[in-house]
């Protein structure tokens, strides 16, 4: 039987939200999270920029030590033949390849430099590298793909299958797809190609959760495995793209909803990585926001407030406890509190990690790399921040080559 599998590009689509940032640190324990929630891949970044070498060396490494649990990491090239090649070295197994189908950007972005021909020729160059690299998957991404007219959008697929790609990502690059048009267009390519297509929905008209469970539907209905793009709390370029948490809990919740989650879920991390990645974004949880906001199991109106206390099913479509605690961090402590970072010494260090009961591998390079991760993130590390650091300084250590920590 076909399965759903979450593939979360916060680490790819959600970093490139204007007016925020992230950190390579960051970028790092958003893969941390992803592991612990039991997500099935996370789209790490952009293996061919100079600037993420570090970081992706120190998430290979991280990987191979067992940080990340069955969590599979992937990059994100440009559909040229030229990035893979630069990333290639760096380890990665997994990757998404990305280039435009739909003839608005072949006239408007391209403007000449590339027609369809030369866009199947630079796509499967690029397949070809990364396999003879020892990809394990490929996934070959149609950028614009719900503008892109079935006849070209099924021979892009085709092109990427005989290429050697496992799955064709279909992007709503403007977020202008509906749920009825798109899960019937996923199931006929997933029918014609024998191949999953990958939702990646954004969400400029309020649609792309519904449009991504509608999408996978599309492929469940042609007998595939449906992959689904999401990011922590919605975030993504312009209105954001499908919300990791809403979508989840659409396939566990909602009416109607019969399909089998093939990933070895775990929402009791759910608030944790929420109110994490609202506080390392800069980005505070709008009130409303599904599962996590502050409201999301509030009551006040007489009827309601009457309901939920006989029995919060009244007036609840799930149980807040799956979502697990609310993160009650050492550096938010009220009063006086002592806190390690990056112009703290070695009894702060100690104090702390001791207060937390987190036992350190390497107390040296672990305390450098505390002040150098907070000099980086400009905040003060919280207690999960603080774990990571102190279980693998020698891994994460690679994010700082040129500190000779290790």
């Amino acid at each position: 039987m076909p399965k759903v599998h979450f593939l979360d590009v916060t680490n790819r689509d959600g970093v490139q939200t204007a007016r925020t940032g992230l950190s390579k640190f960051g970028k790092t324990m958003v893969n941390f999270y992803l592991a612990k929630l039991g997500v099935a891949q996370s789209e790490i970044g952009f293996p061919f920029l100079f600037h993420e070498v570090p970081y992706v060396k120190a998430q290979v490494a991280l990987a191979e030590a067992g940080a990340f649990g069955e969590l599979r990491l992937s990059g994100w090239c440009r559909g040229v033949p030229q990035d893979v090649e630069k990333a290639a070295p760096l380890g990665l197994k997994h990757y998404n390849l990305s280039i435009s189908t739909s003839d608005y950007m072949i006239q408007n972005k391209f403007r000449g430099r590339l027609d369809r021909d030369a866009i199947i020729r630079e796509m499967t160059a690029a397949v070809r590298v990364a396999k003879q690299a020892d990809a394990l998957t490929v996934g070959v991404n149609a950028e614009d793909g719900s503008r892109t007219d079935d006849g070209f959008l099924l021979e892009f697929a085709l092109a990427a299958k005989q290429a050697g790609a496992d799955r064709v990502r279909y992007c709503d690059t403007i977020g202008g797809d509906t749920p009825d048009r798109i899960r019937e267009r996923f199931a006929k390519l997933a029918s014609a190609t024998a191949l999953p297509v990958e939702t990646h929905c954004h969400d400029d008209l309020g649609m792309a959760v519904a449009n991504s469970v509608s999408g996978a539907l599309g492929d469940l209905d042609a007998g595939q495995d449906a992959w689904i793009n999401t990011c922590v709390n919605g975030i993504g370029e312009r209105s954001g793209n499908a919300d990791l948490l809403s979508t989840i809990l659409a396939f566990q919740h909602g009416f109607g909803l019969n399909a089998e989650i093939g990933d070895g879920l775990d929402l009791s991390w759910a608030r944790r990585f929420g109110l994490w990645a609202g506080y390392a974004f800069g980005q505070p949880l709008p009130y409303n926001q599904v599962g996590v906001g502050r409201n999301a199991f509030a009551h006040e109106s007489g009827i309601h407030a009457d309901g939920a206390l006989k029995d919060h099913g009244n007036y609840e479509l799930y149980d807040e406890a799956t979502l697990g605690p609310f993160p009650e961090d050492w550096h938010a402590r009220s009063g006086r509190v002592v806190l390690t970072g990056e112009y703290g010494g070695k009894a702060g260090f100690r104090h702390v990690m001791d207060g937390l009961g987190i036992e350190v591998r390497d107390e040296d390079l672990a305390f450098r790399l505390v002040q150098l991760c907070n000099a980086m993130t400009g905040r003060p590390l919280t207690d999960d921040e603080l774990h990571l650091v102190a279980t693998y300084p020698r891994e994460l250590s690679l994010l700082f080559p040129e500190y000779e920590t290790a």
